[in-house]
């Protein structure tokens, strides 16, 4: 074994091989998904050598030629005292390094969002370019799985998160020799067989760390649950209305509601937040923010992209300020693409283009305009806002993996379909702060995609500039007015000076501001979501019946909260409890241990060891690798390699065996043979009160009943179904009804049933809440 140090004094690597002490030979310990470690002990006394100093650079090399390990000395080396020889006290210094990435740990993870339905090779990239693009070449990293949603940690190192993607993609990540790779777990398969004597049967120790499982129940995050619409009526005076329930708010939201904000006042342009596109420079910063000097005339060659797509999910409102457009200005700003970046692809968007010799700005939805076509005047400076809602918050179900049999297998994931309400409103800033945004469009479409990119400029021939762009969660919230006239009209949150109507608390508190108070006679509606823990329940019933054979209770449960990747949703803790059934109803997956080769083909943690052994055959993965130095020659190296299946210890899968104390567990199991989601019908995502008077409310459920079945109405959320008399309002066949108005304030829950036995339910009501007046 080799082992270089370059102390960064000019000399280059210094060969230390013959300062190794035989009392402290070089270990190098290598983790699955973590940092490599390298450790031993030197006497530079009779080698002539200086000690080793922090920061050096260590490699250590087989003698073959392999390089086992690259990295830093993090530390200074401790001086371990070992004697007195002729010139006095001698010392022998310990050391130890970390690998390459330590460089890359040193450094802060920026704030991101969300990587959506991508490959962990592409997530790994991106957050490595992130945090110093350059520093480490990653032609090695291979694409692999993808995982539905990943958030990088910013208070976590570039390696925590790291060996987040890889295991959220069931991969292995390393760095060496400057370089990153990540690649499948299992991609390398060492074959070792009591036949052929390449298993040393003495050196290899196996066990069952765990007891089979075979009805799994796991919580995930707090979810969104009724979809929740609260009517209440305007008398002219009345500011504030109180809603019956908190508002859903994402968890990201709580810290804090910007996805996205560059008030562009750097020297050069973010490339932690976009990417730019220009290949004739028409996009620079000035003192006026972004300027935009032209383009190339054709659509989706000069762009500003961020680099994280958007989740269209809850409420969202993006937004341009200080813009200034004129000249022959023409392309998009502020749009949102299903796709490349090209109008037609466009899903909301500002489409800016001449008319009459004036730059106009249209709200442009699908890659059509619609609503009124606005002049922008020279030299006036506007606020662009697209204001959009969606009743689901989340669009994106979460992928989960698990080696079931050697292979890997995938369960959950998936795209969430649901309407969406567009708003584009606009405000001149050269007019009083209290005047009310200009609206040019308020409407909806019937479907809209899980998620988009976000290009703030797609510049065909944009001339002017943008002081500041921003995206902002706004929770579920979304306020709607109808007037006595029966006019609706959406009704523009945000805060005060901005030219809108209201704001909603994360209390659930609705103030509206001085000059948009409801008028009498208004009708205020109110929708957001419910808010519960997400958790679901799970048999296996053929391990069940199998388990039962002796007489004894066949079922084996067990209890836990998924800790990463996150379950969002019910849905997600479904697509969770598969995976674990996937193997915590098998015995192979419980096993874990040791295996110790000396001078094996190198091995990483990551790498699957196939054991043939008195003729069956046990795939396990490799988690950590110990590697020690023999101090012979010829070469001697010792291979300590620990492994474990999945339910012994997680890799795409990480557990907690407390579930979330606030999780309202489930009475029954549902059948881990059902896809997730197919124990369920789909929500009422579109029901709506289309009519309140003092006797009664008409309502729409949006979507027709299933064959057999129809619409059940209940006083209290929870014991929907057939024989349940106990606040049960009303069944309705058909997709519209009529509730009877019972009280001035009043709390109905609707779900869709279908005409099986037993009838299938949605899985989360649609409520109606109403705070009314009622006829005598």
């Amino acid at each position: 074994m080799k082992l270089t140090i370059d102390n960064l004094d000019g000399a280059g690597a210094v060969d230390y091989s013959a300062a190794l002490c035989g009392s402290g030979p070089v270990k190098i310990a290598r983790t699955l998904n973590a940092p490599s470690i390298c450790s031993g002990m030197l006497d530079v006394s009779d080698a002539g050598l200086t000690v080793p100093v922090r920061r050096g650079r260590v490699v250590v090399t087989a003698a073959k030629g392999a390089v086992l390990f690259t990295g830093y000395i993090a530390t200074d080396p401790e001086a371990v005292y070992a004697g007195v020889g002729l010139m006095g006290s001698v010392y022998r210094y310990a050391f130890s390094a970390v690998s390459d990435e330590w460089l890359l740990d040193k450094q802060s993870v920026p704030l991101s969002g969300a990587g959506l339905a991508q490959s962990g090779g592409q997530m790994l990239t991106t957050l490595t370019n992130r945090v110093d693009a350059g520093l480490f070449t990653t032609t090695g990293v291979m694409n692999g799985l993808s995982v539905g949603v990943f958030e990088p940690s910013q208070t976590e190192s570039w390696s925590a998160n790291a060996g987040g993607v890889a295991s959220a993609t069931y991969a292995a990540y390393r760095v060496l020799d400057g370089a990153i790779g990540l690649q499948p777990a299992g991609t390398v398969t060492h074959a070792l067989s009591d036949g052929d004597g390449s298993l040393q049967v003495a050196a290899l120790k196996t066990t069952a760390v765990k007891e089979l499982a075979n009805d799994v129940t796991v919580s995930g995050e707090m979810e969104p649950t009724a979809y929740i619409t609260e009517t209440f009526a305007g008398d002219g005076t009345t500011t504030v209305f109180q809603l019956s329930e908190d508002p859903f708010r994402p968890k990201k939201t709580a810290n804090s509601a910007q996805f996205l904000t560059d008030s562009f006042n750097e020297a050069v342009l973010d490339t932690q937040i976009w990417q730019v596109t220009d290949p004739g420079s028409h996009l620079g910063l000035g003192t006026s923010g972004l300027t935009m000097t032209g383009g190339n005339g054709f659509d989706g060659q000069t762009t500003l992209t961020a680099i994280d797509q958007v989740e269209m999910g809850g409420s969202l409102v993006i937004e341009a300020g200080k813009l200034q457009l004129g000249g022959a200005s023409a392309g998009v700003v502020c749009g949102l693409y299903k796709g490349a970046t090209q109008s037609a692809n466009c899903f909301v968007g500002y489409n800016v283009r001449q008319s009459g010799g004036n730059t106009v700005a249209v709200p442009f939805v699908n890659g059509t305009e619609v609503g009124t076509v606005f002049s922008l005047l020279q030299g006036h400076t506007y606020t662009l806002r697209i204001r959009l809602h969606c009743v689901e918050m989340q669009r994106v179900l979460q992928s989960y993996y698990a080696m079931v049999d050697g292979v890997v297998k995938s369960f959950g994931g998936g795209l969430v379909t649901a309407p969406m309400s567009v708003v584009f409103e606009l405000q001149d800033l050269g007019a009083s702060s209290n005047t009310p945004a200009t609206v040019l469009y308020d409407g909806s479409v019937v479907t809209s995609p899980a998620s988009c990119s976000f290009v703030a400029v797609n510049s065909v021939q944009l001339i002017g500039s943008m002081g500041y762009c921003r995206i902002t969660q706004a929770g579920s919230g979304w306020v709607v007015s109808t007037l006595s006239s029966g006019v609706k009209m959406t009704r523009l949150i945000g805060v005060a000076g901005e030219g809108v109507d209201c704001k909603i608390s994360a209390a659930g508190k609705v103030t509206f501001f001085a000059g948009r108070v409801p008028v009498a006679g208004e009708l205020v509606t109110v929708t957001y979501r419910g808010r519960l823990r997400a958790v679901a329940r799970l048999a296996d019933a053929a391990s069940v019946a199998e388990e039962a054979a002796g007489g004894m209770p066949g079922t084996a449960q067990w209890l836990g909260k998924v800790v990463k990747p996150a379950a969002r949703s019910s849905m997600d803790c479904e697509g969770a409890a598969m995976a674990v059934l996937s193997f915590s109803a098998s015995r192979a997956a419980a096993v874990s241990g040791t295996y110790v080769a000396v001078n094996p083909q190198d091995v990483w943690p990551g790498d699957v060891l196939a054991v043939t052994s008195a003729g069956q055959t046990m795939s396990v993965v490799v988690r950590k690798v110990e590697i020690a130095d023999g101090m012979g020659c010829p070469e001697m190296l010792t291979y300590r390699m620990s492994f474990a299946n999945d339910w012994a210890e997680g890799l795409g899968l990480t557990l907690s065996e407390a579930i979330a104390v606030d999780a309202l567990l489930p009475q029954t199991a549902l059948s881990s043979t059902l896809p997730a989601g197919g124990s369920v019908l789909a929500n009422l995502q579109q029901l709506q009160v289309v009519s309140a008077t003092g006797t009664a409310l008409q309502v729409d459920s949006g979507t027709a009943p299933p064959t057999g079945g129809g619409f059940e109405v209940r006083r209290r959320d929870g014991n929907f179904g057939p024989g349940v008399d106990q606040d049960l309002v009303l069944r309705s066949p058909v997709r519209s009804f009529s509730i009877p108005r019972e009280g001035q304030v009043e709390h109905y829950y609707v779900r869709m049933f279908d005409g099986s036995t037993p009838p299938l339910y949605s899985r989360f009501s649609s409520a109606v809440f109403t705070d009314l007046p009622v006829s005598e």
